[in-house]
């Protein structure tokens, strides 16, 4: 425990802003650290004006963390109170946070993300059985005072095949009491083992197998953009007809126009959703909440007694350490290291994020990633331990796995990403080489799935902050990675690349830039155009049909 400082010292306390309800075990301990301040009814406006003044922001589901209230907090205030340094979220969730804007102005993120996963895979256990036994619908027809057996017969879950998707700390436990309950357990999960699947009692499959194989289908990934509307009209079409639906995950992993058109054909039999895309869901969703077949919750997977007392202890603790500088076991975004040393080290640190992004959003769907191979050539590859950046390249190493199994787990931080790797069967290695051509420092990925296909990302540093990705695969390029990027391998032929950026233009999309990297004349080639927005569904196949086009794949970083 820490000692509550005494009145002298009142003056240096660190300030705490909560703006959203957290478990009072939380604030208590909180208040033994820092003057804390609860605000539960801040509009964005106020929370901008005023989170200067603080050190820290603990926050739930309910605050959005934008851009402009992280650079508001960034700022001196002019009152020699301290910058906002940490921003705490009681739950495992960060997507109402800009975390890239947090990590450019130094500001770390943690998170508690163990706190509820009892009380997560038990609602989802509890809506899967609400939903097989229709207990809802008849709880309602029974109160307005109809004795309705027969329509409300429902079906057993034992001996029913459930398709769980992703087996993160959730999914996992949802597997234990699934079994339980007699079920028989599919699951996918690109990154976790068979040796896993063992030790868990479960057959692991492809995404589609998974989808055409359960009678119920649980959702358990984070909404990333590879995963959002994961399940959709296509999707729906592989399902068995009869299927239940669950999600109790992230709002968004369903496509809920499709999954409204699906149970009104007789695809779907029923829902049970705790989360929406818009919570809380707009008007526009009303039809799909007032079916008879879908089960619905107030994002209540967390909202227990104990859950909410975790949450608030852990990150109270979490947001206590940082503040102190001590060790802070889930930080989301960063990582501490010796002061002096941050300067030069941390535009390597956002280097290595974005590597670590684009390697996830190039390597194939639905293959397993066996080996993470980092290569460190030039002046980051020499040194002795413990000397500079070259001494320190665990630590960017650590930062580009932690932000490539972010894309596909939820819940990976500095402290657990080589441990997570190691559970899910991938090697993680790391090389060193003083010799170089062309750069004074390059850093490598090398990816290699089961299907032993590998991937290469290189990028390098041209003055502090002008951060390039300079090879993919066997082609030198030399392109920014920001925003959203169009990346195509194709023919070195006439008539691939005016195709494709006509085909953009009068999509509306705008070309930022463009570069093209090839082999040799006539042979494969790769180009990689900076674009200002998304690319929809269509464009892309227009693009993909552009003849000698071989690939077409749109990565955001």
């Amino acid at each position: 425990m820490n000692p509550k400082p005494n009145e002298s010292e009142k003056g240096k306390m660190k300030k705490v802003l909560v703006t959203d309800h957290i478990s009072e075990e939380g604030i208590k301990k909180l208040r033994e650290f820092a003057e804390v301040d609860v605000e539960l009814e801040l509009s964005n406006e106020e929370l901008k004006e005023r989170i200067a003044g603080y050190d820290a922001l603990v926050i739930r589901s309910g605050t959005k963390v934008t851009k402009e209230i992280i650079e508001a907090g960034s700022k001196d205030n002019g009152k020699g109170e301290g910058k906002l340094k940490v921003i705490g979220r009681a739950g495992v969730g960060v997507d109402n946070i800009d975390v890239e804007t947090a990590t450019e102005k130094g500001i770390m993120v943690v998170n508690a993300p163990a706190a509820n996963t009892i009380s997560a895979a038990e609602h989802t256990i509890a809506m899967l059985l609400g939903l097989s036994r229709k207990i809802p619908a008849a709880n309602v027809s029974l109160k307005s005072g109809v004795w309705e057996r027969k329509k409300h017969m429902g079906v057993e879950v034992n001996g029913k095949v459930l398709g769980i998707i992703g087996l993160g700390r959730v999914g996992s436990e949802v597997v234990k009491k699934a079994k339980g309950l007699g079920m028989r357990v599919v699951a996918y999960d690109p990154f976790i083992s068979q040796d896993r699947a063992g030790e868990l009692g479960i057959t692991l499959s492809n995404f589609k197998e998974v989808l055409s194989l359960a009678d119920f289908v649980s959702l358990h990934t984070p909404l990333t953009k590879e995963t959002h509307h994961m399940v959709g009209a296509k999707e729906f079409e592989l399902m068995k007809n009869g299927v239940r639906v669950i999600n109790c995950a992230r709002g968004g992993l369903i496509d809920e126009r499709a999954l409204k058109d699906a149970i009104k054909s007789g695809k779907v039999a029923g829902a049970a959703l705790d989360v929406f895309e818009e919570e809380p869901p707009s008007s526009g969703e009303r039809e799909l909440l007032e079916l008879e077949e879908v089960v619905v919750t107030p994002h209540l997977g967390a909202s227990t007694e104990e859950a909410q007392k975790a949450a608030a202890i852990n990150i109270a603790e979490e947001v206590i350490n940082a503040l102190m500088n001590k060790p802070v076991r889930n930080a989301i975004n960063m990582i501490y290291v010796e002061e002096e040393l941050m300067g030069a080290i941390k535009p390597y640190l956002v280097l290595a994020d974005k590597l670590g992004r684009l390697s996830a959003q190039l390597i194939p769907k639905s293959s397993r990633t066996e080996q993470f191979e980092v290569s460190y050539e030039g002046e980051i590859g020499a040194g002795g331990a413990g000397t500079g950046i070259a001494g320190n390249t665990r630590l960017i190493t650590v930062a580009m796995l932690k932000s490539f199994l972010s894309w596909f787990i939820d819940g990976v931080n500095y402290v657990n990403a080589e441990t997570i790797a190691k559970k899910t069967g991938i090697k993680v290695t790391e090389s060193k080489t003083e010799s170089i051509e062309n750069f004074s420092s390059l850093i490598s990925i090398t990816t290699t799935t089961q299907s032993e296909k590998k991937r290469t990302v290189a990028g390098t540093l041209f003055g502090k902050g002008d951060l390039r990705i300079v090879r993919l695969d066997g082609f030198r390029v030399d392109a920014s990675p920001s925003g959203y990027m169009l990346i195509c391998s194709f023919s070195d032929k006439p008539r691939v690349i005016g195709p494709v950026c006509t085909i953009l233009g009068d999509g509306g999309i705008n070309i930022a830039g463009m570069q093209v990297g090839r082999e040799k004349a006539g042979g494969e080639a790769v180009m990689v155009l900076n674009v200002d927005g998304s690319v929809s569904g269509d464009i892309m196949e227009e693009i993909k049909g552009v003849e000698n086009i071989f690939d077409v794949k749109l990565v955001r970083l």
